[in-house]
């Protein structure tokens, strides 16, 4: 059974361009990564996706506004992840923040780097969170 999984590609536009939220994490190794997070029993994606944009960016004032894509991935382990990317939009918001994701547990000493980019060449996330990353900018 896959796990599910949730991405969020939130978005602004700045300056009439469009910029997509990531952040470097504390985990030097993990890289630079968008907000995500596994779906709950009983979740949907949808709402998964609300509450984990939540945990993990501190933002409360967003619009989902779309699934941009849904696929099957294997990890290296070989556990399938059934992953679902959506397009959220926020308008009013800092350029950069320091946020500790709300997940608990191991989360608890994490501190996450919030910034924007510009463009899909504009860093190199880590693998598989910028599988879909150019259907947010036109």
């Amino acid at each position: 059974m896959p796990i599910k999984k949730v991405y969020g590609y939130v978005n602004r536009v700045k300056e009439d361009t469009t910029q997509v939220l990531v952040f470097h994490h504390s985990v030097t190794e993990a890289g630079i990564q968008i907000p995500k997070g596994t779906v709950n029993t009983n979740e949907t994606t949808y709402d998964a996706v609300i509450r984990e944009m939540k945990e993990e960016t501190g933002l409360k004032d967003f619009n989902v506004e779309k699934l941009l894509a849904k696929d099957l991935w294997e990890n290296d382990d070989g556990v399938l992840h059934n992953r679902f990317f959506y397009k959220i939009n926020v308008s009013d918001t800092l350029d950069e923040w320091d946020y500790n994701p709300a997940g608990g547990g191991d989360e608890a000493v994490l501190i996450f780097n919030y910034f924007w980019i510009s463009s899909k060449d504009d860093i190199e996330l880590s693998r598989v969170h910028g599988d879909y990353l150019h259907l947010n900018f036109n």
